[in-house]
């Protein structure tokens, strides 16, 4: 059996069948905020490719992930279950939109920087830092 989702105590249903404002009432002050502002014209262009692409979901066809730049938008209802590629400033990061990730930003799924591992110094390196220890 499946595990039941819910975001504020609702469930997923009853969460896609609420207007933009009603959802804005449950998440944090923040995103409230940002969703009570508006949404700028990109973001507006956005949401218009996710409610095509979630149409073609529920008609059985599989969308293409959308791409989008709009990293400071909000995840709705709307997005859960749709593929996106996020832009991180190099590559598009592409993910599947959880439940979970409801009330999140779009930019906080597509890291800007990557974790820095420190080798061995290589050819070229100054006079100290060419000694490696033996272990």
């Amino acid at each position: 059996m499946a595990r039941e989702i819910l975001f504020m105590g609702r469930k997923l249903e009853e969460l896609k069948a609420m207007s933009t404002n009603e959802f804005a009432e449950l998440v944090n002050a923040r995103v409230r905020r940002s969703i009570k502002r508006g949404f700028t014209p990109m973001q507006k262009k956005l949401l218009e490719k996710v409610k095509s692409a979630a149409k073609a979901k529920a008609d059985g066809r599989e969308p293409r992930p959308i791409k989008t730049h709009e990293r400071d938008m909000v995840i709705l209802p709307l997005f859960v279950g749709l593929k996106l590629a996020v832009h991180n400033g190099k590559e598009f990061k592409q993910f599947e939109v959880q439940p979970e990730m409801l009330g999140h930003f779009l930019g906080e799924f597509a890291l800007t920087r990557k974790r820095i591992e420190h080798g061995s110094p290589g050819v070229g390196a100054s006079r100290s830092s060419k000694f490696v220890p033996i272990k």
